[in-house]
């Protein structure tokens, strides 16, 4: 069973509190998260490429020289595809780059992302983050003393204004609530910052 310490925002150690073998303490699974990633990033995607075909472009219609007798290729129209200012050959066009996973691969990608970082000594459970007003430079200080001054993602348990507010002026720092927890977010961050209180949500979502 994995064991973490609990810091306070000053860095300090309180306790000591053990994770959840089946949540925390798997094998990662690269592949899935793999997959996982690939299917979030995919989502993510407008899908708003557009370009016009020989059908769609204006122009053309008059054939540019006579069948034979040249010494040119044969040519139908100015708008083909070889052709400058002419159509595009399988032009892109708008549409849904989404896809679904099952869910138990989705599950298993977050179970194996969060042991990841535990196994690597890059999840940090601090006992709470208290903010008195809305003030940057506290959760800067704060992410410094704990050792975390690279890309930081930052799980609360509920949503605190604050908190996020403050964060969000902080380069490469992103906060996330348990239900917006994505596999891509906590791979992408240096250093995985929880909230006591919400590694106890965590492992009640993904027990």
């Amino acid at each position: 069973m994995p064991t973490v310490a609990v810091l306070d925002m000053a860095g300090k150690e309180i306790e000591k509190i053990d994770l959840s073998e089946s949540v925390f303490g798997i094998e990662p699974n690269v592949s899935v998260m793999h997959d996982v990633v690939k299917n979030y990033l995919a989502n993510q995607r407008q899908g708003t490429q557009s370009a016009l075909t020989r059908a769609e472009v204006s122009g053309g219609g008059k054939k540019p020289w006579r069948q034979k007798g040249t010494g040119h290729a044969r040519q139908g129209s100015t708008r083909a595809p070889q052709w400058t200012h002419g159509g595009i050959a399988f032009a892109p066009k708008p549409r849904s780059y989404r896809y679904t996973l099952n869910k138990k691969v989705r599950r298993l990608a977050m179970k194996s992302a969060l042991s990841s970082k535990v196994a690597s000594s890059n999840m940090i459970v601090l006992d709470q983050i208290t903010l008195d007003e809305y003030k940057t430079k506290t959760i800067a200080n704060m992410l410094k003393a704990i050792g975390s001054e690279k890309k930081t993602l930052i799980v609360l348990p509920e949503l605190n204004s604050k908190v996020v507010a403050s964060a969000a002026n902080i380069p490469g720092v992103k906060t996330a609530m348990v239900n917006t927890l994505n596999v891509y977010d906590i791979l992408n961050a240096d250093k995985f910052v929880v909230v006591k209180d919400a590694v106890s949500q965590i492992e009640e979502v993904y027990a």
